[in-house]
């Protein structure tokens, strides 16, 4: 009886082992059995859970003003995506170019653009694209967006294979989100600079520098809110460019 009580016991201890190694502390970095795949940052990839973008989940990324380098940053997801599976731009603010998927190396027939006349048909859209499965990645555009919906697309997205990006501006860095991963990106020289404003993991203090290709290099922070007697630089691309690119 006795050794059969130390058995018993033993087990019991085997089994609380296992389920405190799934336990996430909040001091810690969230890892999880999600799918993620590479932002294509080495400094990036490591601030993040899974080290990546998840799948089956809404990411934010809060723009200081369109046209910074936001698709620039997703583009090494974007193209390995466009590989084999559509991707879906739902109302963009600039016109998607041809000759910039070409120079990106994209798989420009599975570049997928919605451009609906309103807000609610956009939202609409979206849901159905990540309930049919029909996208590997969607990108959605949005300038303002009730909580009510956000909290829709976040459900409809955990339960999608797909990545999912949400893009409005930075003015909304303090409202409350359902989002589990929300970044806001502000122009710097030679790419963008990127604070992790919510994460499952603790908080990150210093800003990401992330390099983009094709730009300047360098490391100074653009955003004259916060700084003084800095030179402001147009958008580094925008769709009316010379030379066509995504922004």
């Amino acid at each position: 009886m006795l050794t059969h009580s130390l058995a018993v016991t033993d087990l019991a201890h085997d089994a609380l082992h296992d389920a405190m190694r799934n336990v996430w502390r909040a001091s810690e970095l969230a890892v999880s059995r999600a799918t993620t795949c590479s932002t294509g940052d080495e400094d990036l990839d490591s601030e993040l859970p899974n080290r990546g973008w998840p799948r089956s989940s809404l990411v934010e990324l809060l723009v200081q003003q369109a046209g910074i380098g936001e698709i620039q940053l997703l583009r090494p997801t974007l193209k390995r995506l466009s590989a084999d599976r559509r991707i879906a731009l739902v109302q963009p603010p600039y016109l998607p170019q041809a000759m910039a998927l070409r120079e990106w190396q994209f798989n420009e027939k599975n570049i997928f653009w919605v451009r609906p006349e309103t807000s609610a048909d956009a939202l609409w859209s979206t849901e159905q694209i990540l309930k049919n499965g029909s996208c590997g990645a969607v990108v959605l555009w949005q300038r303002d967006i009730r909580p009510e919906a956000l909290r829709r697309l976040n459900l409809v997205a955990q339960g999608a294979d797909t990545w999912f990006w949400l893009i409005r501006p930075l003015t909304h860095c303090s409202d409350a989100s359902p989002s589990p991963l929300r970044l806001a990106l502000r122009p710097a020289i030679g790419g963008v600079s990127v604070d992790i404003v919510k994460r499952r993991g603790p908080h990150c203090d210093a800003p990401i520098f992330v390099p983009l290709e094709g730009l300047p290099a360098g490391r100074k922070h653009l955003d004259t809110e916060h700084e003084t007697n800095v030179v402001r630089v147009p958008a580094v691309t925008t769709a009316r460019s010379v030379a066509a690119a995504l922004v």
